[in-house]
Order: C-alpha cells, then sequence, then structure tokens
C-alpha cells in the first residue's frame, strides 16, 4: 500500500514501527506539490525548510516514544489560520504581506499534537465565495478535472488533499465551505457544531457563522482530527464549554435501531439525477444496515439563502471594517486626504465578490433598512434552528445531498451571482441552525464525485461520524483517488 492510501492511525502505526519517518513523508508531500501544485494551485505558501525541520525533530520524538496522535504527520491549513511568523493573506491583496505574530488555537492544537506543517492553503477571499475563483492568487483546479472548479470557499484544502499533497487538512465553514469542496473532491469534510472549537486567531468573514472543522481521506482520520481541534478556549467567547468525547473510542457503533431523517424539502426537481441516484443508493445501505429511515419536514428551507446572504454579509462588513490601510491592510496613497486613502486602499485590496458582500451588508444594517432586512432575517434564522430542533424529536440524524450538482466548470457561474450562491442550498441551513454536518464521498457523476452530507444534533458529532464510518465500511468509495497523474 503507498503512502497516500494510508490512514493517519496506519501512518502513525508505520512510524512507530520504523517503516517510514516523518522527513520520508514529509519530503514525499513537498516532491507530490512540487510535481502538481502549478495545475492545481492549491498552495499559496509552501513551508519547505521549516517542515522538514520539524519533522526531523518528530523523528526524534518518535525513537524516544514521545509521540502525540499526529506526530510527524504532514497537514496543511486554509489561508484563513494565523500561523506566526508564515504569511496569512486570506485569499486577498489587501492582506499580501501580513504575518501574524500568533497562532490560531486550532492550528496551534495540531502544532501541538505534532503535526508538521506544510503550508498554507488557496481560498476564496476572505472566505467568500463557493468555487475557490475568486481569490486573488488565482483559481484552485479540481484534481478529478482541472477545467472545474474544487468548490469554495476552503477549495485549496480539499484539492490539495484530493492531489495527494497531504494527508490532512484544515478549512473553515460559514454556509457549506468545508462540505461542499469535500463533495467536489471526493473527500471526507466536517463541519462541528457551532462554538465546538475555537475560532481564535481564524480571520473572521462572518462570525456568528464560521466554524473550524478537519478535511480528510477516511471519517477516522476526520474523528482523530476533530479530537485534536475540538474543546473549549477562553480566548474565543462563541467557544462553548462542554466536554469533547473520544470520537475514535465510539467510531464502530453501527447504525442498527438508528432513525435516519429525509427532509424532503431537499429532495427536489432540480437536483440532478446522478446526485440523486447516490443519494438514494446510500439510503438503501444504510436501511441495509438496520437503520430505520424517516421522512422529515424542514419547512423554512426555502428562505435559508435568502436569510444567509443578509445575515453573513452583514457580519461581514463589520468585520472587514478593520481592512483600511491605517489599522491593516496594505495602504494605497490617494487624493483627498484620509478618506481618499481609504478609498484608493479597499478599492485596489478587495476583489469584486468581496466588495459586493460588503455592499449588501452595509445596506441591510442602513438605517431604515435595519428592521426590514437584518432583523428580519435573524427571525427567520431563530425559525430555521427551530425547524432542526423539532426534526431531531423524531430522528437521531438527517440525511440529504450536499450539492444539486458534482463540481461545475471554472468559469460557469462567475457571471451569475444567484446561481453560484445557490449551489449552497443544502449546506447553509445547518450554519444558520448552528449544528453539526459531515459530508463524505457516495458515489460518481461520470469521473466527478458526489457527496452525501449526514447532519447531527448539537454537539452530537459523534452520532454522524458513526453512521459516516458504518457507511465507509460497506463501501468503498472514500479509496477512489483523483486521476492526476
Amino acid at each position: 500500500m503507498s503512502f497516500s492510501q494510508m490512514s493517519i492511525r496506519q501512518l502513525q502505526q508505520a512510524l512507530r514501527d520504523g517503516k517510514t519517518s516523518s522527513v520520508e513523508l514529509t519530503r514525499a508531500c513537498l516532491a507530490r506539490i512540487a510535481a502538481t501544485d502549478e495545475r492545481i494551485n492549491a498552495f499559496v505558501t509552501v513551508c519547505a525548510e521549516t517542515a522538514l525541520a520539524a519533522a526531523a525533530e518528530a523523528d526524534s520524538k518518535l525513537a524516544a516514544g514521545e509521540a502525540g496522535p499526529l506526530t510527524g504527520i504532514p497537514i496543511a491549513v486554509k489561508d484563513i489560520f494565523n500561523t506566526a511568523g508564515v504569511r496569512t493573506s486570506c485569499g486577498s491583496r489587501i492582506l499580501e504581506n501580513y504575518t501574524a505574530p500568533y497562532d490560531a488555537t486550532a492550528f496551534a492544537r495540531l502544532q501541538e499534537q505534532g503535526a508538521i506543517l506544510l503550508g498554507k492553503l488557496n481560498m476564496d477571499e476572505f472566505a467568500m465565495g463557493s468555487s475557490n475563483e475568486n481569490s486573488a492568487n488565482g483559481p484552485v483546479r479540481n484534481p478529478w478535472d482541472l477545467e472545474r472548479v474544487p468548490g469554495g470557499s476552503s477549495g485549496g484544502s480539499a484539492a490539495a488533499l484530493a492531489a495527494g499533497q497531504a494527508f490532512a487538512t484544515l478549512g473553515t465553514d460559514t454556509g457549506g465551505s468545508i462540505r461542499q469542496p469535500a463533495s467536489f473532491c471526493g473527500v471526507v469534510g466536517l463541519k462541528p457544531t457551532y462554538g465546538r472549537v475555537s475560532r481564535y486567531g481564524v480571520i473572521a468573514y462572518a462570525s456568528s457563522l464560521d466554524q473550524v472543522g478537519p478535511l480528510t481521506h477516511c471519517v477516522e482520520d476526520a474523528a482523530l482530527m476533530l479530537g485534536v481541534v475540538a474543546g473549549y478556549d477562553p480566548a474565543d467567547s462563541t467557544s462553548v464549554d462542554c466536554p469533547v468525547p473520544d470520537y475514535l473510542a465510539g467510531l464502530d457503533a453501527g447504525v442498527k435501531g438508528m432513525k435516519i431523517g429525509l427532509p424532503r424539502e431537499y429532495f427536489i426537481e432540480g437536483l440532478d439525477p446522478a446526485i440523486k441516484q447516490a443519494v438514494e443508493a446510500a439510503i438503501e445501505v444504510y436501511r441495509g444496515l438496520g437503520a430505520e429511515i424517516v421522512e422529515v419536514s424542514l419547512p423554512h428551507t426555502d428562505y435559508a439563502v435568502a436569510c444567509y446572504y443578509l445575515i453573513a454579509t452583514a457580519e461581514a462588513s463589520s468585520n472587514l471594517a478593520r481592512y483600511d490601510g491605517v489599522r491593516y491592510g496594505v495602504r494605497q496613497q490617494g487624493e483627498g486626504g484620509l478618506s481618499g486613502m481609504y478609498e484608493k486602499t479597499r478599492a485596489a485590496g478587495f476583489g469584486d465578490e468581496v466588495k459586493r458582500r460588503i455592499m449588501l451588508g452595509t445596506y441591510a444594517l442602513s438605517s431604515g433598512y435595519y428592521d426590514a432586512y437584518y432583523l428580519k432575517a435573524q427571525k427567520v434564522r431563530t425559525l430555521i434552528r427551530e425547524d432542526f430542533l423539532k426534526a431531531f424529536e423524531q430522528v437521531d440524524l438527517l440525511l440529504t445531498p450536499v450539492a444539486p450538482t458534482a463540481a461545475f466548470k471554472l468559469g460557469e457561474k462567475t457571471d451569475d451571482p444567484l446561481q453560484m450562491y445557490l449551489s449552497d442550498i443544502f449546506t447553509i441551513p445547518v450554519n444558520l441552525a448552528g449544528t453539526c454536518a459531515l459530508s463524505l464521498p457516495c458515489g460518481m457523476d461520470g469521473q466527478l464525485p458526489i457527496g452525501l452530507q449526514l447532519i447531527g444534533q448539537p454537539f452530537d458529532e459523534m452520532r454522524i461520524l458513526q453512521a459516516a464510518k458504518a457507511y465507509e465500511a460497506e463501501t468503498d468509495w472514500h479509496q477512489q483517488r483523483a486521476p492526476l497523474d
């Protein structure tokens, strides 16, 4: 078995048994990046020298029997995580020279457990996008088909993993930005419950929606990664102080007797036939494993996209006000004193999609429109959350498609923002409700991967991981690899 086919746990065993070394694994990843990234554009920064030094240190710890759960495992993180001494651009020209003096908590926890940082991954600017075409660093390409998008905004995180450039990656999910790229690239992507993983040190897009999560090749790796990054952080006021289960210990519990709900609003006419067929086949797998399939309703689903694009843009308008060339950002000199400098800095520093969302959000928060738009959207958000909580009174988890289609072509939706926004129609409600969800491979549309979404109750990541692992044990979709070579 090649390294690219091995889970993190298998790699750990190989490291402990002396069958490989962290330096060897790191060199293999760096060689893979060098051989493939010109085509994919997943990395914006490669930390080759520091990665190899950290790998050598990891090998010393392994030899001394001091290994943690990720010691010696090369990973990469989305360029939205602050990393001390390594540039963090957030996919934007306005932060192209920014280097943080501290680490984001989630990244720091990975390093504390021995992970090796290979570099920072491309993304839609300030995490605003569903295709990874909004990056100042250029678009990321899907390793399964280089003419197609990898999904967004964590497109680099999904593409790097699918291309075999890293063994796990970290992303963020505001409206589907982990799950949709995971679906498009044929990997596992987990969006934990809001408050489960610290957001401290993660550059904010929409503070009440953003959440950190892992992308991996298999469910076991997702459980391992979540166990490392999850947990209370006093530095994050939205972090929830509740126990973190041993996700790996309970992973093989199965789904016999579990009630799985199918929200009727998610099985719509616009669903691509290949997606529908793959999801229906997955439902039959669960039925065969002893799960009870129950139809449920999430009646306010139709309002989710509109609700999201009011709340998220309003929060973005507020969060991005700091990038003005004075407090943060690359300053552009302009005529007209301070206001002229502000105008020129923000005009040159932000891309079109970010500008669009700032303007939408500023309008929604403006005097005379606040009650009609932002306040009403918050009330609808409460109704959407109540839909989920009522559904969870009947079932243990929900099963849905991740996206209405497989990966679409580069440039296909860039001129139609509404169509782009609708590609997240099945993922956005989860963020509004603040609960957890996971995407895992469940089929193919020709040569393109298809993802299945499992949605869990708040802080019940364990159950969706168990259900995902049970499905994975019966199928081999997660073992498929992009035909990049």
